[in-house]
């Protein structure tokens, strides 16, 4: 059986020497059966806390990251090709907090028709995939997030996608279309009013 300082090494070595977050399962095959993976990787990530890189859960893996209060300092800004759309982030968040969704489940969602590449922008970008079929008429293809999308976002799993409140909270919620909605159920009721006088 292999050491415990020995053990740390290796395990640290492994996940220096993958880009993507490794699971447990992947890493306790390089080690002896007995060992304790989940036991060695929190002993890792307290020794790596408070340094520049940090050993973080994510996407259901563990990986090394930048500590979150240097990024700034590490930031390199360079120009982007091209932003995502409006639509495409509208359908992004459709996916991740209603999935698995099929295309006609994000339209009625968003209240407008799905723009052809749209979904395939986000294909590209490996932040989504067609995740089975959906048992009925016409079998239509499910959409659900990847492991790639939860990494981009910083995230462990899905439960960790903020609700409603925090998004108020943010400024991030446009209450807009709610005004609206409201304000056309003013007009509708004084209507009513006027029609019945």
């Amino acid at each position: 059986m292999i050491e415990r300082a020995q053990q740390l090494r290796l395990l640290e070595a492994l996940l220096f020497a993958v880009a993507e977050p490794v699971g447990e399962e992947d890493l306790s095959r390089h080690l002896d059966e007995a060992d304790d993976v989940a036991g060695l990787l929190r002993e890792l990530a307290e020794n790596y806390a408070g340094r520049g890189v940090n050993l973080v859960r994510l996407a259901g893996g563990w990986a090394f990251r930048t500590a979150p209060d240097l990024s700034t300092k590490l930031r390199i800004e360079r120009q982007v090709a091209r932003k995502l759309s409006r639509a495409a982030v509208e359908t992004l968040a459709v996916i991740a907090y209603h999935q698995p969704v099929t295309r006609a489940e994000i339209e009625q969602i968003r209240g407008v028709a799905l723009g052809k590449g749209t979904i395939d922008t986000l294909m590209e970008a490996g932040w989504v995939r067609p995740k089975g079929r959906r048992a009925g008429p016409g079998r239509p293809l499910l959409w659900a997030t990847t492991p790639g999308f939860l990494v981009h976002f910083g995230l462990d799993s899905l439960s960790e996608l903020p609700g409603l409140d925090e998004l108020r909270a943010a400024g991030l919620l446009d209450l807009a279309p709610f005004a609206l909605l409201e304000r056309a159920g003013e007009l509708d009721a004084q209507q009513k009013a006027s029609a019945e006088t």
